[in-house]
């Protein structure tokens, strides 16, 4: 990026530089929420950045990218768009034709073909246990599935690196994916012409280690890094490695 795209930093007397804002948006995973992203935030906002975490509705990559691409639309300057999970097939859509969007960064996420599925993605290598610990889905009205992760096993499966009582909030506080949007695919596969850095755990047991690095070299990776030991929920436990590596795809030229 040019150098006019670096993000506002506040001075002492709470004055900004002159050039234009750079934005960092956070797309959430399923089973989660806007908080998961908490503790990123803080890092980013204390290094002056600029920050929105978006709401994704979790019903279909369609459908959800194009929520988030109405959040890209709406902001002033360039923008950072930053996956979890099953957000990375929706950043892969939502960012096709956004010249704003500068930089893709993928965290323990999907980082899918067009036409490609999370759950085909998940299932080219061993290693996902989430299926078992789905709970029973719940019909909606619209037709489909909102599908759940039984709280008593979403510590071990989500976020074995955090408390039990941290993952239990979590668990209690997961909002449902639909079967649909696991199982729906973006049309474009924006990475192919946008650079990407990636970052995940090597202990995830919802999207595979080895997955997550096939993806990662297929995308011609800026930079992945690997967090020895680190669950899905890579970026609550592991803040400053999330942080750093989105400030130095904010940062790249």
């Amino acid at each position: 990026m040019a150098s006019s795209n670096h993000p506002v930093r506040s001075d002492s007397s709470g004055a900004t530089a002159s050039t234009p804002k750079l934005t960092i948006v956070l797309v959430h995973g399923a089973f989660a929420d806007t908080s998961s992203w908490n503790n990123v935030i803080g890092r980013l906002h204390k290094n002056g950045y600029t920050v929105v975490a978006a709401a994704n509705p979790l019903r279909s990559v369609g459908e959800d990218a194009a929520a988030v691409a109405g959040v890209i639309d709406s902001i002033q300057g360039n923008v950072v768009l930053v996956g979890h999970s099953y957000g990375g097939s929706v950043i892969t859509e939502a960012a096709e034709g956004k010249g704003n969007v500068k930089a893709l960064v993928f965290v323990a996420a999907f980082v899918p073909e067009a036409g490609e599925s999370g759950m085909a993605l998940s299932a080219k290598y061993p290693g996902s246990t989430l299926g078992p610990t789905l709970a029973p889905p719940v019909p909606l009205p619209t037709g489909g599935h909102d599908l759940y992760v039984q709280q008593a096993k979403f510590h071990g499966q989500f976020a074995a690196d955090l408390p039990e009582t941290e993952a239990a909030v979590m668990a209690s506080g997961q909002r449902p994916v639909t079967d649909i949007a696991l199982n729906s695919a973006p049309t474009v596969a924006s990475w192919t012409h946008i650079p990407s850095w990636h970052i995940y755990g090597d202990a995830d047991k919802c999207i595979p280690p080895a997955a997550m690095a096939f993806m990662a070299e297929r995308a011609a990776s800026r930079k992945t890094i690997v967090v020895s030991g680190a669950s899905h929920m890579v970026m609550v436990p592991h803040a400053d490695e999330v942080a750093a590596l989105i400030e130095e795809a904010a940062s790249a030229r």
